[in-house]
């Protein structure tokens, strides 16, 4: 069975803007990323203070998994990103939302943000991270 993807926004629900409510996946291989920090291939951290840099560098990470696996960011069925300060990310979702087109398109997984008190590498300057899965071919 060829991999399918049904993307669910149903019209009892909120409009969904710049995400999906459900995404239902028919054949396929699914995998499992784990959670994305805006460092580069050497450890670094890129963006310190920088929110939007840092979701560029970490869309870049995410890329990279998902190509390792043989698939692409519309493979990506779901996204929880975790950020220190959501009130920041919601400031600038206008600039983050330019930054995601530019990996993801207009392709709008099921998505869920997360204000977090604490983050694994916030001490590295680690502003956000994201998780997720994806539904390869």
């Amino acid at each position: 069975m060829a991999r399918e993807l049904h993307f669910h926004n149903p019209a009892t629900l909120m409009k969904a803007v710049g995400y999906t409510h459900g995404v239902e996946t028919r054949g396929g291989r699914l995998l499992f990323f784990a959670g994305q920090v805006a460092k580069d291939a050497d450890g670094r951290t890129v963006g310190k203070g920088d929110l939007v840099a840092q979701f560029r560098q970490v869309c870049g990470n995410l890329r990279t998994v998902v190509a390792a696996a043989g698939g692409q960011l519309t493979d990506v069925v779901k996204l929880t990103i975790y950020v220190l300060d959501a009130d920041d990310y919601k400031r600038q979702g206008k600039a983050i939302g330019a930054v995601y087109r530019e990996y993801f398109g207009r392709h709008f997984p099921a998505m869920t943000l997360v204000g977090a008190r604490d983050l694994y590498d916030a001490a590295d300057g680690c502003m956000l991270e994201i998780d997720g899965f994806a539904c390869l071919p």
